[in-house]
């Protein structure tokens, strides 16, 4: 079955010169998708030329006439920009034309016109951005909320569990994902009252045998693999991924700079290259690339926007894994047995 993913070409720091090459390299290797690329015809068809892919069959252009930059504010993106490459291939989600939506646009803007467009599913309050990190046992760790939601309830975060158990369970393949929850601390006692809140929920659906509730984690959890899942609110979340992507620059540059530093240590590094090349492609952040914002009723994934086009393309197969194995219709089915349904607030919101 072939399966059709939108991508915002325009979006990002670097626009058509990574979306497209990157597009044209995930066709290259997965014969059963389809790829919209959504932005100024012209310069599309221009870089699809310069390429010598604008015959390519399951490459298709859309045109949009405006572009949502890095800086634009919220408003810009969402009344004015209604014609934007962001907005244009959002709807082609909404519209049942694309499977899933990628983008490496303005963050804020990007979940801003995505739940304007697609509305959140029914159950879900708040939208939340779900990212993988590596862990020391070789796996993705999965975080979430990473920055669309600062000031959180308990039960948003409990939202936030189950989106990811369902999301780790169709992505990994694992039946039953463990939840950590992001604490000062591993004893009931620690947190704040909504963590402790949370904790309350979550081992009530532990008990039932519908959510796999480990119990509390720390900082230091997420990077050991103690749990599949790490849930905590935005601010932490965005914190957190800042820190540990200044990290990974301060010792990518900090280990080049001393295996420089003199003819011995640049053998050493010579003699241990092999094991320095393992480490790099072990920790290279291009491999968790695709940050997904769950619960909207449509698929979109968010690139970093100075991804290049090695790393925008694992965005992309991201996205079109999440489309192949069913993840919405999963979120769907499991928040409609978890979450007591309620009044949707934004049945009422005006989509003129």
């Amino acid at each position: 079955m072939t399966i059709k993913i939108s991508i915002d070409c325009m979006g990002g720091d670097h626009g058509p010169s990574v979306t497209i090459p990157a597009a044209i390299k995930f066709l290259a290797t997965q014969p059963e998708a389809e790829l919209i690329l959504v932005g100024l015809e012209d310069e599309l068809r221009a870089e699809l030329k310069k390429l010598g892919a604008e015959a390519n069959p399951r490459l298709s252009v859309v045109h949009a006439s405006e572009v949502v930059t890095m800086d634009d504010p919220l408003e810009v993106a969402l009344r004015r920009k209604k014609d934007s490459s962001m907005r244009v291939a959002i709807e082609l989600v909404k519209e049942g034309k694309a499977k899933a939506c990628v983008s490496a646009g303005n963050t804020a803007a990007l979940m801003a016109v995505s739940r304007y467009v697609l509305k959140t599913m029914p159950g879900v309050d708040r939208p939340a951005i779900c990212s993988i990190l590596p862990n020391q046992k070789d796996k993705p760790t999965y975080m979430l909320d990473l920055g669309a939601n600062v000031d959180c309830e308990a039960h948003h975060l409990h939202q936030f569990a189950i989106m990811g158990s369902v999301l780790v369970s169709a992505m990994e393949g694992i039946a039953r994902p463990t939840i950590g929850l992001l604490n000062v601390g591993t004893e009931e006692i620690k947190g704040n009252e909504v963590v402790k809140a949370t904790a309350k929920l979550l081992r009530a659906d532990h008990e039932r045998g519908v959510l796999n509730f480990y119990g509390n984690v720390e900082g230091n959890d997420i990077f050991k693999g103690t749990t599949d899942i790490v849930v905590c609110d935005g601010f932490v979340g965005n914190v957190t991924l800042k820190a540990v992507e200044g990290l990974a620059r301060m010792f990518k540059n900090v280990l080049t700079t001393e295996f420089k530093r003199s003819p011995l240590t640049m053998l050493g590094a010579l003699f241990g290259r092999g094991a320095l090349g393992n480490l790099s492609k072990r920790l290279n952040p291009s491999r968790y690339n695709g940050a997904s914002l769950l619960g909207l009723r449509g698929l979109v994934f968010k690139s970093h926007g100075g991804a290049d086009a090695y790393s925008y393309e694992f965005a992309i197969k991201r996205a079109f894994d999440a489309a192949k194995y069913n993840v919405q219709e999963q979120l769907s089915t499991m928040i409609a047995e978890l979450m007591p349904r309620t009044p949707d607030p934004e049945e009422s919101v005006s989509t003129t």
